[in-house]
């Protein structure tokens, strides 16, 4: 197994992901979302537990303001600084935060209950319902599950996309943006027009816009 594989088995598959964390492992951590200056929880086996990647500030820092109802998405939460974000910002929105780890959903519901935020539902991706049709999505996708999983990732949840809503995601440029750029707009492009929103700090930030006409219409649903 590659030292990629081992880190994504350890945060999305391994043993502390399956189960919530007690209390003896949640640790406050103060940190700053999209201006607002919050306390939360974290715990050892969610990404980046002990800070706010830089990547994720990247992201918040660069995505325009969510829209304010409707169905927002937060794909990939960990402990849910994005969904977070996103419901702080737009109270009217429901925010489905998203992700296949028990720990990092269970600390995404603390932290929005903590923070008094109702409209965050963390879920796994398969109980989002599927006549759902998402206003936005913002996402700091786990690149490494590998590229093939990524591209899965990607197709089954753009296409839920409203007809001219945006997703936004931020990818390391030394970790594949600009391919997964190139390939959005080879296999997507039917789907969504996909363009560089931004740049920081080695981070590309994408825009995906959900087409709209008869190229749209007739795509896949992933």
């Amino acid at each position: 197994m590659t030292a990629q594989e081992t880190t994504a088995q350890h945060y999305f598959t391994g043993r502390l992901a399956s189960r919530p964390a007690g209390d003896d492992e949640r640790t406050p951590l103060a940190v700053r979302l999209r201006g607002r200056e919050v306390e939360v929880e974290t715990a050892p086996g969610v990404f980046s537990a002990g800070r706010l990647d830089l990547g994720t500030r990247v992201l918040l820092r660069e995505a325009p303001a969510p829209p304010a109802a409707g169905h927002l998405l937060d794909l990939g939460c960990g402990w849910g600084a994005v969904a977070l974000a996103m419901a702080a910002e737009s109270p009217d929105a429901v925010v489905w935060a998203v992700d296949v780890s028990a720990r990092a959903l269970d600390l995404t519901r603390r932290n929005a209950e903590r923070l008094g935020l109702p409209g965050v539902r963390a879920v796994r991706p398969d109980e989002v319902p599927g006549d759902v049709v998402l206003a936005a999505l913002w996402s700091n996708p786990p690149i490494r599950v590998g590229k093939e999983a990524l591209h899965d990732l990607v197709a089954a949840w753009l296409p839920r996309l409203a007809p001219g809503a945006d997703a936004h995601l931020v990818v390391q440029r030394n970790l594949g943006a600009d391919s997964l750029q190139a390939w959005m707009t080879a296999q997507l492009g039917s789907v969504v027009a996909t363009t560089r929103a931004g740049s920081a700090k080695g981070f590309r930030v994408l825009r995906a816009r959900r087409l709209q006409g008869p190229a749209a219409d007739g795509a896949p649903a992933g």
